[in-house]
């Protein structure tokens, strides 16, 4: 606060003695060294503006925290990233009013309709978790297959079933295949392909989600039969 009040061209001994603080005190806090965590609030907050730029402003704290812990692998907690930027004045725009999801309505559309048959590789990708015990308890796996050759063209392992499994499992894919834009990605509507993490990567390849129908958990399973 003092600070501030200083650099707006406030006297620091008025500033002091408004606060109740001494002024050897003050000196004595301003000689003291940046703590490492304090650098790396620095160093984050300037990442977290140049993200907010190039979204032009519009990206709120949970976009931000995407970015930076699944596009540039930099662990930090959404709670950080939050406090960040209300102390930096940083803010995204408000996002459309939330619309409750009744049971047994798709949140988005099926392009595929059970229809898996494709003549050429990359057209159609099905995506699904299996989950494996083991002797050190379960891991998940997401697995996505081609449907033209029904092959495992990307995969992932972890113990937990989160966004970041089916993202890397996607990216595996990508990476791989370097598929053209207007493929489709089929999946079920578990919260890991609805997230904004995998609906995003999809995205950016150019390529289309599609989701099966709500609850039939035999939709993305009966390409392999």
């Amino acid at each position: 606060m003092i600070d501030r009040l200083v650099d707006a061209g406030a006297p620091v001994e008025t500033c002091c003695r408004l606060l109740g603080v001494s002024r050897q005190g003050y000196y004595r806090y301003r000689r003291r060294p940046t703590s490492a965590t304090q650098m790396r609030r620095q160093w984050l907050t300037g990442l977290i503006r140049e993200i907010h730029t190039a979204s032009r402003g519009t990206y709120g704290y949970r976009r931000i925290h995407a970015e930076l812990t699944i596009g540039m692998a930099i662990p930090c907690s959404s709670r950080l990233i939050s406090v960040l930027m209300t102390k930096s004045g940083m803010y995204g725009l408000p996002g459309p009013t939330r619309v409750k999801r009744l049971k047994g309505v798709a949140t988005a559309d099926d392009l595929v309709h059970r229809k898996f048959h494709r003549l050429s590789p990359n057209e159609l990708w099905v995506t699904d978790i299996t989950e494996h015990p083991t002797r050190e308890g379960k891991v998940f796996c997401a697995a996505v297959l081609d449907a033209c050759s029904r092959k495992i063209v990307g995969w992932a392992i972890d113990s937990k079933q989160d966004s970041t499994l089916v993202v890397n499992a996607l990216d595996m894919a990508l990476r791989a295949r370097a598929p053209s834009p207007g493929g489709i990605v089929h999946a079920d509507h578990g919260v890991q392909f609805t997230s904004w993490a995998f609906t995003q990567k999809i995205r950016s390849a150019g390529l289309l989600s599609s989701f099966g129908n709500v609850g039939d958990a035999l939709d993305c399973q009966s390409v392999s039969t």
